[in-house]
């Protein structure tokens, strides 16, 4: 393999790296409703 391609191997595993992140972070704060049944009661909470 010559050295084009590696570098272009690299570069596509980095942009799907930086792609998930994104998606991850993206899905993580996403606006939502949070329900809790404990030894309190039930509680609710938005995101």
């Amino acid at each position: 393999m010559n050295r084009n391609g590696l570098y272009l191997i690299i570069a596509v595993l980095a942009a799907v790296a930086i792609g998930l992140g994104i998606y991850v972070y993206r899905e993580e704060n996403k606006p939502g409703v949070e329900i809790r049944i404990g030894e309190d009661g039930v509680s609710v909470e938005e995101n």
